[in-house]
Order: C-alpha cells, then sequence, then structure tokens
C-alpha cells in the first residue's frame, strides 16, 4: 500500500486529514503516513492519530508516495509544490465523496475539494487548485492554476479565474467576469465587474485598495 502525505500541518493541513481519512481510497490504496511542514511543532497540542512532521526543505520524495497539497496561499503553494515535484513528488488529486461533479468537469492535477463543494458543468479546473468547503462553481467556469476558493464562495457562470487567484470566505461572481492572474478577492466581496492582475478587492460591490 502506498503512503499519502499532507503538504502543509497547519489547519488546512489537519481539515485534510479529516477529508483524506472520509476517502473511499483511505486504507486500501494508500494510507496517511504523515505531514511535511518546516515547523516542526506545528502538531503540537493536537491529537491526531497521525503526526509524524517531517521538513520541506530538503525532503526526498519516496518512490511508492503520494502527495496531497494543504496550503491556500496561491504563491506559497506553487513554490513548495513545484519544489517537491522537481524532486519527483507525485501529488494526486483528493476529492471528498460529498462532493457533486457534474458532466463535463475536468480537474487538473493535485485538486483539493473538500466537503459539500457543488461543480455543476463544462467546468474546467487547473492544476493545484482548491475549492474549500460549501463552495461552488456554475456552468462554463475556468479556474486557473495554483488558485484557492475559499469556503462558501459562488462562482457563477462563465467567469473565468486566471492564475493563482485567491477567493476569501464567502466572495461572490456575477456571471462572465474575468478575475486577473494573482489577484486577491476578500472575504465576502460581491464581483460585479472585472478584476486586473494582482488587484486586491474588498467590499460589496468589491472596489481595489
Amino acid at each position: 500500500m502506498k503512503k499519502l502525505f499532507i503538504v502543509g500541518a497547519g489547519g488546512f493541513g489537519r481539515e485534510i486529514f479529516s477529508w483524506a481519512s472520509d476517502h473511499p481510497d483511505c486504507g486500501k490504496e494508500w494510507e496517511i503516513a504523515g505531514f511535511l511542514d518546516d515547523n516542526p511543532r506545528a502538531l503540537d497540542n493536537y491529537n491526531l492519530p497521525v503526526s509524524d512532521i517531517m521538513p520541506v526543505a530538503g525532503h526526498l520524495p519516496e518512490q511508492l508516495a503520494y502527495y496531497v497539497c494543504a496550503i491556500g496561499s496561491p504563491a506559497v503553494k506553487r513554490q513548495v509544490c513545484e519544489s517537491l515535484e522537481s524532486r519527483g513528488a507525485q501529488f494526486i488529486s483528493l476529492v471528498h465523496p460529498s462532493v457533486a461533479l457534474g458532466r463535463g468537469v475536468i480537474l487538473g492535477r493535485g485538486v483539493v475539494l473538500c466537503p459539500h463543494v457543488t461543480l455543476t458543468c463544462d467546468i474546467n479546473l487547473g492544476d493545484f487548485v482548491m475549492f474549500n468547503c460549501y463552495s461552488s462553481a456554475g456552468h462554463d467556469v475556468v479556474v486557473g492554476d495554483w488558485s484557492t476558493i475559499s469556503g462558501h464562495c459562488d462562482l457563477t457562470g462563465h467567469c473565468h479565474l486566471e492564475r493563482a487567484v485567491f477567493l476569501g470566505s464567502g466572495a461572490r461572481v456575477i456571471p462572465g467576469k474575468r478575475i486577473g492572474a494573482e489577484a486577491y478577492i476578500g472575504a465576502g466581496s460581491v464581483v460585479i465587474q472585472s478584476i486586473p492582475p494582482q488587484a486586491k478587492v474588498f467590499g460589496n460591490p468589491a472596489q481595489e485598495v
């Protein structure tokens, strides 16, 4: 049986531990073996059945191992995962059993879909995209590599998020809008117009700051 290592031992890493434990492949195709994180005390005071932490720096991926990313920041996620992949790490996508996937949904590698995510139809998610709990995407949505969609977000039909976009909790994007690469959409924001690359927007309606 292969080992599964969770990359990131912070709060999201602990959540991913729970979601991976719920996965039908757990105990059959792989077993959770531990975490990678450069903070050796990240799991202190948390009672997990698997609490081994290995540093990311200098880690040599095992041949019979899978990796799943549990890092929310798009920039940090990309830096860490590209480094591990260059050393041979094999990342898998983790889709919780409660996720609703419609027809024509395409997932890149290393995608994480947390409980109760809904992806309706004809959606394309790039590599290492993450959707947290109860978020949704409507028909014809495109989400670029490395993007992170926090919990309770709603991407409506024909939205296009470019590379490494971050949506804070509860953000909404109305149909057909485009969000540029590396843009940051603050929690609770409602996007009613397209957002340029690297912009930071907050509010309802969302405005650049």
